[in-house]
C-alpha cells in the first residue's frame, strides 16, 4: 500500500452532542446493570442481529422482508433471489464473527479487505471486486430519487485515503475519543471514500460495529444502528448530503450519527427495563420464564403501545380464539392488561 497521507478528523462537540452522549452513557449502564436470564440475552441479541441484516441490506435495495431475513437465520429456505438471499446471510455471518476482522486491536488493509469480501461474496456481478479497492470512478447516488449525492476521489486517492483512516483508527488520538464518536468517524470517512465498487455503505456500518466491539462497547451486543437508518432512508441520504457539503467538518454527521445511537439503545434499553422486571415477580413465586412468543408479544407491546388478537393472528398464522388464549394467559401472568371490550380490546404492559 502506498504511504497514507495524514487523517485527523475535524468536528465540534455541540451542546446537543454531549446531552445525546450522556443520555447514551445512562442507557448502556442501566443495560450492562440489568437482571436477565440467559435466554432473554439469547432471544434480544438474535433479534438484533436480524434486524441489523434486514436493515443494512435493506437500505441498498434488498427485497427480503424482515420475517424472511429472521428464517435465513434459523437456517430455513425462503423464495427469493440468489443474490438477495447471498447478501443477508453475509451479513449476518460478519455480524457475528465482526472480531475476526481485526488483530491485535487494529484493522489493516487486508482486514478491511477482507470485510468487504466477506459482505459481498458471490453478489458482485464481477466477483473480482469483491474484496478489492475499486479501480474505476463511482457516484453515490439516491437509490430511491435517482439523484446523484456525491462523487468520491479519484481511483488514485482510494488506497492512501483507506489506509489514512486506518492508520488513524490504530491512533492515540482516535482511541483518546468516545468509541461511539470514534465509530461515527469511521462509519463516514469510509462511505465518503467509497472504496469499493458496490458494498460501501454495508462494509461503512459493519466496520462502525467493529470499533464498537473493539472498544468494549457493543453492549453484550443488543443494539445496531442499522434500524435507524432504514426507519427513514431519505434522512439518512439527506444527512449524507449535507455532510458532504460541509466536509471535513463532520459535526453534521456526528451529531445524526449520536442520535441514532441514542435512540436505538434507548429502545433496547425499554426492552431490557420490561424484561428484567420479571425477575423480581419471579422471586416472589408469580412469574416463570417467558417464552419466546411471550418475549415477541412484549417487544410488539414496546413499539406500537398495544396489541391486539388480530396482530397476534397475522403475526404467528393462529386463529382467534388461540390469539385469545395467549393474551389471557400473559393477563393472568400480571404481563399485560385489556383495554376496551370486544373484538376492540387491545392489550398494554402493566
Amino acid at each position: 500500500m502506498k504511504e497514507s497521507p495524514a487523517f485527523s478528523p475535524v468536528f465540534t462537540y455541540t451542546h446537543a452532542m454531549v446531552g445525546r452522549l450522556a443520555a447514551i452513557a445512562a442507557a448502556r449502564e442501566v443495560i450492562l446493570h440489568a437482571r436477565l436470564v440467559p435466554k432473554w440475552e439469547i432471544s434480544i441479541r438474535r433479534e438484533q442481529l436480524v434486524r441489523a441484516a434486514h436493515a443494512s441490506t435493506a437500505i441498498e435495495g434488498n427485497p427480503l422482508s424482515l420475517e424472511e431475513v429472521s428464517r435465513l437465520a434459523d437456517g430455513r429456505e425462503v423464495m427469493a433471489a440468489r443474490r438477495a438471499k447471498a447478501e443477508v446471510l453475509n451479513y449476518l455471518f460478519v455480524l457475528e464473527h465482526i472480531d475476526r476482522y481485526q488483530h491485535s486491536g487494529a484493522v489493516s488493509p487486508k482486514d478491511l479487505l477482507l470485510l468487504h469480501r466477506d459482505i459481498t461474496r458471490d453478489t458482485l456481478d464481477d466477483p473480482a471486486a469483491e474484496g478489492a479497492f475499486r479501480k474505476v470512478k463511482v457516484v453515490v447516488g439516491n437509490r430511491i430519487t435517482k439523484e446523484v449525492v456525491y462523487t468520491p476521489p479519484p481511483v488514485k486517492e482510494v488506497v492512501p485515503q483507506a489506509g489514512a483512516l486506518l492508520g488513524w483508527l490504530a491512533s492515540d488520538e482516535s482511541r483518546g475519543l468516545h468509541p461511539v464518536i470514534a465509530a461515527g468517524i469511521a462509519h463516514y470517512e469510509l462511505v465518503r471514500i467509497h472504496p469499493f465498487v458496490d458494498g460501501n455503505g454495508r462494509t461503512a456500518r459493519a466496520l462502525a460495529t467493529l470499533v464498537l466491539s473493539q472498544r468494549e462497547f457493543d453492549i453484550k451486543r443488543f443494539f445496531t444502528l442499522d434500524d435507524f437508518y432504514d426507519s427513514d432512508r431519505p434522512a439518512y441520504y439527506r444527512v449524507l448530503k449535507e455532510e458532504n457539503r460541509v466536509y471535513p467538518d463532520l459535526t453534521v454527521w456526528l451529531e445524526y450519527f449520536l442520535e441514532g445511537v441514542e435512540i436505538s439503545l434507548g429502545r433496547v434499553k425499554e426492552r431490557v427495563i420490561l424484561l428484567s422486571s420479571d425477575e423480581p415477580r419471579k422471586e416472589k413465586g408469580g412469574q416463570v420464564a417467558l417464552s419466546e412468543r411471550q418475549m415477541k408479544i412484549i417487544g410488539f407491546i414496546h413499539a406500537n403501545g398495544s396489541v391486539k388478537s388480530g396482530d397476534l393472528m397475522r403475526m404467528y398464522g393462529i386463529s382467534r380464539q388461540a390469539a385469545g388464549k395467549e393474551l389471557a394467559l400473559m393477563v393472568g401472568q400480571n404481563l399485560i392488561r385489556p383495554e376496551g371490550k370486544g373484538r376492540a380490546t387491545r392489550y398494554v404492559m402493566v
